[in-house]
């Protein structure tokens, strides 16, 4: 049993009495030991030595002691795994030399053996969860199929996606062979994290707002779906996307335990949009957390007070920024453990 489970109650919908925090991200890159194993490893190896993932996952929660850690990895792994070159580039970030873009590059994109490209992951988690010795639940997760088709397509990072969604729009039966491909993958690497011991798992949409609504429902929500409902009855599942507040209403008719929310969308109107019935994750401005500690704190509070301490997980809209000051995250962390609803 999961000592503090603050977590898994708000998935459940239960009444806390306070409601439960981790930070997107968290692992990572705005830890100063996090930059001391950096400067040995690089990117690729951190993620695929067990001992560095459990280490680097368990970091935050020595320092801040938030209610749920999050496993050290990342969402191009599956790629990886799909006989897709990924290279991490220091100062550029992630760089695929043969993107997909026809027939013949998607008839070279397998379905793979998850266990034995990705049995690394499985390893990480074990030894996270001997870390963790059941105090927090232990989160895993992947991107969305949309998401990793955007790199997988575009060769590298985008401000808009312009050659993945040229992709789809010009060959929408080989893009729809490829998120099926992707989506396989997904949900068979997730069924494992879970037997290895994750608690709950999120999915990543970090660019499905580059989709207009219609193109969202097509491209990119019906294979999320397909994940939730393959995994509904293993784990709770929490579904995130990025300045996708239009696909809200939608995405909350579905199996999914939670929806993140980011920063652009109100408490209200994220309420409003889901019906008030499924707990909602989100979305503190991650660049707010440069303000002040007593001003984070303030707006932390007044942030819980709007969404409702039930049915709600205090996050941050996206992912912690690399140079956000120690003290700064901690008085986000903290805020929510000073939280009292009578305020």
């Amino acid at each position: 049993m999961i000592k503090n489970d603050l977590f898994l109650k708000a998935l459940k919908g239960e009444t806390v009495d306070r409601p439960p925090v981790w930070m997107m991200r968290q692992a990572g890159r705005y830890l100063p030991e996090f930059m001391e194993i950096r400067k040995k490893y690089d990117f690729f190896t951190r993620c695929r030595t067990p001992e560095l993932a459990s280490e680097i996952t368990v970091q935050p929660i020595r320092r801040y002691g938030m209610d749920a850690a999050i496993l050290f990895s990342d969402i191009l792994v599956i790629p990886q795994a799909m006989n897709i070159e990924v290279e991490m580039k220091p100062n550029f970030g992630p760089y695929l030399p043969n993107p997909v873009r026809d027939k013949k590059g998607l008839e070279s994109v397998i379905v793979p053996d998850v266990n034995e490209e990705l049995g690394y992951v499985m390893e990480a988690i074990k030894a996270t969860k001997e870390k963790l010795n059941d105090e927090i639940p232990l989160i895993g997760f992947a991107g969305s199929p949309w998401t990793i088709l955007c790199y997988v397509v575009q060769g590298q990072g985008s401000k808009n996606f312009d050659k993945a969604k040229e992709f789809c729009f010009t060959k929408p039966v080989l893009a729809h062979e490829l998120l099926q491909k992707i989506t396989d993958t997904t949900i068979a690497y997730l069924k494992e994290k879970v037997k290895a011991g994750v608690n709950a798992v999120q999915v990543f949409d970090s660019w499905g707002g580059m989709l207009s609504p219609t193109d969202y429902q097509e491209f990119s929500w019906q294979y999320i779906n397909q994940i939730i409902e393959a995994l509904k009855d293993d784990a709770p599942v929490i579904a995130f996307g990025k300045g996708c507040w239009f696909a809200l209403h939608e995405m909350a008719q579905s199996n999914a335990s939670a929806l993140g929310v980011d920063w652009t969308c109100s408490a209200r109107n994220a309420r409003y949009l889901t019906g008030g019935n499924i707990t909602l994750q989100g979305n503190f401005d991650p660049s707010r957390l440069f303000s002040p500690p007593a001003e984070i704190k303030k707006m932390v509070h007044q942030m819980i007070n709007e969404f409702g301490k039930d049915k709600y997980i205090v996050n941050l809209g996206h992912g912690i920024l690399p140079n956000i000051p120690l003290e700064n995250a901690k008085a986000f962390i903290d805020a929510v453990k000073e939280y009292k609803a009578d305020r």
